[in-house]
């Protein structure tokens, strides 16, 4: 009898150049963050890294969704499950938050909670008209990600949409500047990677420099914060 393989969550394609998409693939939970998730998302970001033939990436949803945040429905369990929760979290993010090559997110429907941190973590982000985004977990009283906020919003609106929890539609979120430009859903795909593959066009050594300036940038700002929000996590589900 033959071995069933687990499903891969994540699609890897190259449409054009130099870019790289990636496709969020568990369009039945809305492309929630499950652990497979996050490691098949943290492994593939690093690949792509080290791959000199990538000059930019575009990260986008299956189906409907953009990305419905955590998978909520593997919170708990013992210690060691608890401890991978907390390690698949901070990896994805770190990777994300770190990454040397630009990052375009797709956002082809709802950006929520640990969805909109993702896209926010990316350098540009793009919408189709259905795209919604949004902190709702506040209202929860489970804590966002302002590290995440600070790193793409001005910093009053990184504070209001932490604090208030606020769901944003496209047109808002454009007139905001939480997206640059918001597309019909059939148009978003093939403008996401037209717009990546313009950044593709120079030499990979200028975009990874551009990023490394980014990057050195929010040492002492985002990233930092986004350090202390993994130190948070740890201690909230560890002790």
């Amino acid at each position: 009898m033959t071995a069933k393989l687990p499903r891969m969550l994540l699609r890897v394609d190259r449409p054009a150049d130099g870019v790289a998409v990636l496709t969020l693939d568990r369009p039945e939970k809305r492309n929630a963050l499950s652990l497979d998730l996050r490691v098949e998302l943290a492994e593939a970001l690093d690949a792509l890294a080290a791959d000199e033939d990538v000059r930019c990436v575009v990260v986008t949803g299956a189906g409907t969704a953009f990305c419905a945040g955590m998978d909520v429905t593997q919170f708990g369990g013992d210690r060691a499950h608890k401890e991978r929760i907390v390690q698949t979290s901070t990896r994805l993010f770190d990777r994300l938050a770190r990454a040397p090559l630009p990052i375009v997110a797709a956002v082809n429907g709802p950006a929520l909670a640990g969805g909109f941190a993702l896209a926010l973590l990316c350098d540009v982000r793009v919408a189709s008209t259905t795209a919604t985004f949004g902190f709702p977990e506040i209202g929860r009283y489970i804590p966002p990600s302002y590290a995440a906020a600070a790193a793409a919003l001005p910093e009053a609106l990184a504070r209001r949409l932490s604090l208030t929890g606020e769901i944003l539609d496209a047109e808002r979120a454009l007139a905001l500047g939480v997206v640059s430009e918001v597309y019909e859903p059939d148009a978003l795909g093939p403008a996401a990677v037209a717009l990546a593959a313009r950044i593709a066009a120079a030499p990979g050594h200028v975009t990874r420099e551009v990023k490394r300036r980014v990057l050195l940038g929010g040492e002492q700002t985002w990233l930092a914060l986004l350090a202390d929000e993994g130190r948070v996590l740890r201690e909230a589900l560890l002790g």
